[in-house]
């Protein structure tokens, strides 16, 4: 197996006196793309926000690049490089999707630099969007936005928060597509997601967590050509 980029080992987390995760340990690769699964409430967030530093974890670690990451602020996380898309995405709604790219941007380091175009280039429907306010754009195309926007900040990895929900089948396969260029471009990501037939489209690997608690560890294709485990750890 390739050298982690991303460890998380131990995690305890959660919200006042609610614990949230036990004990959750994964790790990434370089150019890996790996899918954090589970039910609603099952900790695929709260593992998220963890690792970026939203949350201080209770135990555990985190490394990143190599670099112990406890004590550090989520900008800092993501100034070594470690980009971040919450469920929510929290665009810049009252600027254009050009400004939100402009405020994305940060210098590449060591790799060809994420650029306006190139984005367009993954995310085709933004490049007539450039000067739209975001306000003014789907659902879908905000998801596009904050992902490339993410992206302008030149990341070696990505985390996605539940990137697939509420999107229209062609939109998903864009999304699809835009995971699989990043992964080309070896970036790691991890994804958080609940649409099975998504995480195998794009996933090398597969987390399931359950309660807080990581239940598997293994190849999506494994987890694929399972529908007992399945069943066990992901139906409704």
């Amino acid at each position: 197996m390739a050298e982690a980029m991303l460890e998380a080992e131990g995690l305890r987390a959660g919200y006042g006196p609610a614990e949230i995760l036990f004990g959750v340990s994964l790790s990434l690769a370089r150019g890996e793309v790996a899918a954090l699964m589970g039910r609603n409430g099952a900790g695929k967030s709260t593992t998220l926000k963890a690792i970026m530093g939203l949350i201080t974890p209770r135990a555990g670690r985190v490394r990143f690049v190599g670099r112990d990451m406890a004590g550090l602020p989520p900008f800092r996380i993501a100034r070594l490089g470690l980009g971040y898309v919450p469920e929510d995405r929290r665009i810049f709604t009252d600027l254009t999707v050009a400004e939100n790219l402009e405020v994305g941007r940060r210098p590449a380091e060591g790799r060809d630099a994420w650029t306006p175009e190139r984005l367009f280039e993954v995310f085709p429907n933004l490049a007539s969007m450039r000067h739209r306010r975001a306000a003014a754009m789907s659902g879908g195309e905000q998801q596009m936005l904050a992902i490339a926007r993410t992206l302008m900040g030149n990341p070696a990895a990505v985390l996605l928060d539940e990137p697939s929900e509420g999107l229209a089948p062609v939109i998903l396969e864009l999304m699809a597509d835009a995971v699989l260029r990043m992964k080309r471009e070896g970036i790691a990501v991890l994804l958080s997601e609940q649409n099975f037939d998504f995480a195998a489209a794009v996933a090398d690997r597969a987390y399931v967590i359950e309660r807080g608690e990581i239940r598997y560890d293994g190849s999506m294709a494994a987890l694929e050509a399972d529908p007992a485990l399945r069943a066990q750890h992901l139906s409704l």
